[in-house]
């Protein structure tokens, strides 16, 4: 894909991220996630802009190198996993299979999400912060 495709990608999805700094439902870090990996891909600048924010950065730079998913994160994620299958089972009629398929996937994201870390591990910790 041309890098100014990514550009544009990285865009889009920082301005979803953005935006889902605002509006409660709509999630902020898995966009800019997309968007760094897209400017990692055509914008050196970008990327390091994004990477290094005083506000975004932080979140972004945990999950990079630890991995890390706040505790604020998880619930709100799985939270709004299952609101969205209670949903869906009372609106929708769908075939037994599709509802136990469904539902497994997000149950299997679910644990996916709950046995990432909850914050920077506290080695990474010392390490990072200047000696005193």
């Amino acid at each position: 894909m041309p890098r100014f495709v990514f550009l544009i990608l990285g865009f889009f999805f920082t301005g979803l991220g953005l935006v889902g700094a605002f509006v409660p439902l709509l999630p902020t870090v898995p966009f800019l996630l997309l968007a760094l990996w897209c400017f990692a891909r055509s914008s050196q600048q970008f990327h390091d802009w994004l990477y290094n924010h005083p506000r975004w950065g932080p979140p972004l730079r945990q999950w990079n190198r630890h991995g890390v998913i706040p505790l604020k994160a998880k619930i709100a994620s799985c939270s709004m996993m299952t609101l969205s299958m209670g949903i869906m089972l009372w609106t929708t009629d769908l075939h037994p299979l599709g509802y136990i398929g469904i539902g497994s996937f997000l149950l299997c994201v679910g644990i996916w999400i709950a046995t990432r870390p909850g914050r920077v591990p506290a080695v990474a910790e010392e390490q990072a912060s200047p000696p005193q």
